[in-house]
């Protein structure tokens, strides 16, 4: 049924990925910014019910994508996030010996030119939006994407997400957008990656 939304639980604390990622920005991020698109695309679906032409539903079009496309990547960015293996926290930022090591280390050499790759693409975005690696599904190999705004990620199966809206960094880091994403490696959820790759080379969708 159309507007059920729902804003999902976080599976940790708020103050979790600290001191990472704090807990003023993890409570705002959560239940301002994600509720705010929740609450919207029920509304915009809700509205779509009630339409009888097609320029009403045109006119839809936009809200359904950016606040439809805002809880999907939140939904999945808040699982792509642990609490921190180097602060005795979590599993956090390790990326263990597996499939998705073995497909990082053979797209991009190694684990540090990955992330050092995923941060250039990433911090290149113009405004807001997302930086991305995914699945290829029809080479199945990993590649690097970005998408502006909250444009869901459509050419490639996501594995990792990371928000690079201002609302996602902006009162720890301020302007300086490279040092959250060199920080967020020690909270991203390998383990969850890990299941998004294997369901992804086996066809499955996400």
């Amino acid at each position: 049924m159309s507007g059920q939304h729902q804003l999902p639980d976080l599976p940790y604390a708020y103050d979790a990925l600290e001191p990472f990622i704090s807990r003023q920005i993890m409570e705002l991020h959560h239940k301002k910014h994600h509720q705010t698109y929740v609450t919207a695309l029920n509304a915009a679906e809700q509205a779509y019910a009630k339409t009888s032409s097609p320029k009403e539903r045109i006119a839809l079009q936009a809200a359904l994508k950016f606040n439809g496309g805002g809880h999907i990547n939140h939904s999945l960015f808040w699982k792509n996030l642990a609490p921190s293996a180097s602060e005795g926290k979590g599993n956090g930022g390790v990326l263990k010996d597996g499939p998705l090591k073995t497909a990082i280390l053979e797209t991009f050499g190694t684990f540090d030119q990955f992330k050092k790759e995923f941060n250039t693409v990433t911090a290149g975005i113009q405004g807001s939006g997302w930086g991305w690696l995914g699945v290829n599904p029809a080479s199945k190999r990993l590649e690097l994407a970005t998408t502006a705004n909250q444009d869901p990620l459509l050419s490639l199966v996501p594995v990792i997400g990371v928000d690079v809206w201002e609302h996602a960094f902006y009162l720890q880091y301020l302007n300086v957008k490279v040092d959250y994403l060199n920080a967020i490696w020690n909270v991203v959820n390998f383990d969850e990656a890990e299941k998004r790759y294997l369901e992804a080379i086996g066809g499955s969708k996400l």
